[in-house]
């Protein structure tokens, strides 16, 4: 049985441990003991960036933003499905992330954040947002597991009333939000919907074809003139 490799260590702003794991070939980072996230299961973070960037692809010069690096699949995804001409800027305010990321020993992100494409941006997702009205065609955030936040109580603002009115107005018309969730949590949905916003939850699996089922929440203004998400 391989054994399972502590790789590093880090603190977040806030103070929260965490730590990068290897076994087997696959990586994974802890919350101060808890998994957050995993590269054997990141089917549901790929759908998080198709569900925005698809409808996209044919928009020109096309603006989203990633709130959270993570282990750089959905900026993979986001990649895949956005034209030559778009720009995807990601916020990640945990170096140490980033370094792992781009560290040439770990199988990560590297290639991706090498794209010309990417703008990245080591400060928190929630000054990006204030600092951009306006500016994005599509917002997609993975910071924490949700409304119910596990790395920072500081990322609970963002799924607050005026985290989410923060987050819309940094949006352009007939632009698309979504919002990764790692439970259906309708009281967020209805808070949404509170907000202005047409909304759906969609459910996916971690893994393509098992395991934990998470939530996207995807959302538009539902005063813009574009069709009613389904």
């Amino acid at each position: 049985m391989k054994k399972l490799e502590r790789l590093a260590t880090a603190r977040t702003p806030d103070g929260t441990v965490l730590t990068l794991f290897r076994h087997d070939g696959a990586y994974s980072i802890r919350v101060d003991g808890v998994e957050l996230m995993s590269t054997r299961r990141h089917h549901s973070e790929e759908r998080l960036a198709e569900l925005v960037c698809s409808p996209l692809r044919e928009r020109p010069r096309a603006r989203v933003l990633i709130g959270g690096l993570g282990f750089g699949f959905t900026l993979q995804a986001a990649l895949r499905s956005l034209a030559p001409d778009a720009q995807v800027v990601v916020a990640e305010i945990a170096p140490a992330v980033i370094g792992w990321n781009r560290n040439p020993d770990y199988q990560l992100a590297g290639g991706a954040l090498s794209d010309a494409r990417v703008d990245l941006r080591q400060d928190d997702v929630a000054n990006v947002l204030r600092e951009s009205p306006r500016m994005f065609d599509g917002i997609m955030l993975d910071v924490d597991n949700g409304a119910d936040a596990l790395t920072s109580a500081d990322n609970a603002k963002l799924y607050d009333r005026s985290g989410v009115q923060m987050t819309v107005a940094a949006l352009r018309v007939d632009g698309l939000l979504a919002y990764w969730s790692a439970r259906p949590d309708p009281m967020f949905k209805q808070s949404l919907r509170e907000a202005g916003l047409d909304v759906r939850g969609v459910r996916v699996r971690a893994h393509a074809s098992s395991g934990t089922r998470h939530t996207i929440f995807v959302a538009r203004s539902a005063s813009r003139q574009a069709p009613a998400l389904d």
